[in-house]
């Protein structure tokens, strides 16, 4: 895959909350309902109040791999794309696919709503426990070639919540950058 500095300077690995982030949209790692959960989703939910949980109502769920596009509400975020990231069954169910899946339908909707600005979670690695080496490296590879493909994306930040995930997505950062 052919990066450029470019590329690598609109792409942003932090620890924190993502329901905090000034983006245009946040992704929530949600489960096939959209109604709410643990983890990101939970927070997403209670951050952005009763009308995300009202919308959601009305989307009639969201398949694995697939996503869905609600407005923020008390968010900073103008927008929470939903995905649902696979249950890690150890590799057996096209896990991999899956999740690369996850981010390149959430490109596709932030590129018919005009999304400038993204912010994911590690998807499926809480609950769903997709293992975060393999998951970093496969969020990584769905990103870059998003931002070398998508110059309308001026930026994408992957939030991680512990320190175990921020470092996975480092190492994977590193790892994936060395190979330019």
């Amino acid at each position: 895959m052919q990066t450029d500095s470019k590329t690598y300077s609109r792409l942003s690995i932090v620890q924190g909350d993502i329901t905090t982030q000034t983006v245009d949209a946040i992704v929530n790692a949600a489960n096939n309902s959209l109604l709410g959960g643990g983890g990101v989703d939970g927070a997403i939910h209670r951050a952005a109040g009763p009308g995300l949980l009202k919308e959601c109502r009305t989307l009639g769920g969201c398949e694995t791999g697939s996503a869905k596009i609600t407005k923020g509400y008390n968010l900073p975020a103008n927008y929470v794309i939903h995905t649902v990231g696979p249950v890690w069954q150890e590799g057996a169910n096209n896990e991999d696919a899956l999740l690369a899946k996850c981010y390149r339908s959430c490109f596709t909707l932030a590129g018919k709503h005009g999304i400038k600005s993204i912010a994911f979670p590690s998807i499926s690695t809480g609950v769903y426990r997709f293992p975060v080496d393999r998951a970093s490296r496969i969020a990584l590879k769905e990103i870059y070639h998003e931002l070398v493909t998508n110059i309308k994306l001026e930026r994408v930040i992957v939030i991680c919540f512990d320190n175990s995930t921020f470092d996975a997505y480092l190492s994977a950062e590193k790892e994936l950058s060395s190979k330019k």
